[in-house]
């Protein structure tokens, strides 16, 4: 199971209310948060506002296929990246061949178990996003071991609170990647939390100062990327200052 503060959103697209229950249980008992439409418009909306870690996607949707929905988040720069599980009750190997020629990562045909469908997606989180499925994280002389929550920069071990740690991770489970405030929020605290959107601001400053005190110039990794957002990366001209 995932850790608490690192749980990875997965989007279901199903339209038989009993699949998409059945796969809303499995997904939360793995640990997973977990979203549901049984609409392809609406899911195209749907990651665009909240970019998950994975889409379970069935191919046969009332309105628009899910094919055609795979298609559309592969054109799309916010939602290209994300990896996607096609479902269907389609077993030929034509089909499953232009599933995966429409941008899906995996496929995966009705019925299935439970189990095989958890173990194809944390196989498609480990090349995705490591963070989830790995133990450590390094990058710049920072070095996060994810199993005890240690913080180590330039072998020097340092402590934050539970937000900057998350925070931290999910900047360096990517770098050169710049996330915008909305989404670290999303992240960190959850889509559903009542917080000011500057709070990642006041987090990234004490991250920031506890980089800074361990190692002068550390701190310079955490980059501002004007009207974007933040990265983990080498400093540039385009950085400002908190």
């Amino acid at each position: 199971m995932v850790d608490e503060g690192l749980k990875a959103r997965i989007l279901v697209v199903e339209d038989e209310s009993a699949i998409q229950e059945l796969l809303a249980y499995n997904l939360k008992k793995e640990g997973f948060t977990v979203d549901c439409t049984d609409d392809g418009e609406e899911a195209l909306w749907m990651v665009e506002e909240n970019v998950p870690d994975l889409v379970l996607l069935d191919w046969m949707l009332p309105s628009l296929s899910g094919v055609e929905v795979c298609r559309r988040m592969r054109e799309k720069d916010v939602t290209r990246s994300v990896p996607i599980i096609m479902l269907t009750a389609r077993g030929e190997e034509s089909d499953k061949v232009k599933g995966l020629d429409s941008g899906a990562d995996d496929y995966i045909a009705k019925p299935f178990s439970p189990r095989e469908l958890i173990a194809r997606i944390h196989a498609v989180l480990r090349r995705t996003r490591p963070v989830l499925e790995e133990k450590k994280l390094e990058y710049a002389g920072i070095e996060i071991d994810l199993d005890a929550h240690r913080v180590l920069c330039l072998g020097k071990q340092v402590h934050l609170g539970p937000k900057e740690f998350y925070l931290l991770c999910r900047l360096m489970e990517r770098p050169g990647m710049v996330y915008s405030r909305e989404q670290l929020l999303d992240s960190v605290w959850g889509q559903d939390a009542y917080v000011d959107v500057r709070t990642v601001d006041v987090h990234i400053r004490r991250i920031r100062k506890v980089l800074e005190e361990a190692a002068p110039g550390l701190e310079r990794v955490i980059r501002t990327v004007r009207a974007a957002g933040y990265t983990i990366d080498k400093p540039g001209e385009d950085e400002e200052e908190e």
